[in-house]
């Protein structure tokens, strides 16, 4: 995602659900390009001095989404800016990643079915 106004009024305006350590902040929108999904990843600079240790961890968080994307949003005919978000101070690897991921987004769908 690369738009600073979308990303403004998916802060402003969206909702977030946190699964230790990811939280992620989404918003129903549509696009100019007609897209389905459209998502950023961030990694908070304070609890991550090094630029080597942020660019792994958003390495990791962009994996395990293209990994679960398919899986959990093949059907979707609504689109939503994603904003997923690192919380814990501590580095990880790859397979809580993807769990703590598999386990966001099925919480996500779980709440947006119920609307």
């Amino acid at each position: 995602m690369k738009s600073k106004k979308t990303i403004e009024r998916l802060f402003n305006e969206g909702r977030s659900i946190t699964v230790y350590p990811l939280r992620l902040v989404y918003l129903e929108t549509e696009f100019n390009d007609s897209s389905i999904l459209k998502t950023g990843v961030s990694v908070s600079k304070k609890h991550h001095k090094t630029a080597v240790s942020r660019n792994r961890i958003k390495r990791l968080l962009r994996e395990a989404y293209r990994l679960n994307k398919q899986k959990f949003f093949n059907n979707s005919s609504t689109s939503y800016a994603f904003m997923i978000l690192y919380l814990s101070k501590e580095g990880t690897n790859s397979a809580d990643i993807n769990s703590a991921m598999k386990m966001l987004f099925q919480k996500f769908l779980d709440k947006t079915s119920n609307q």
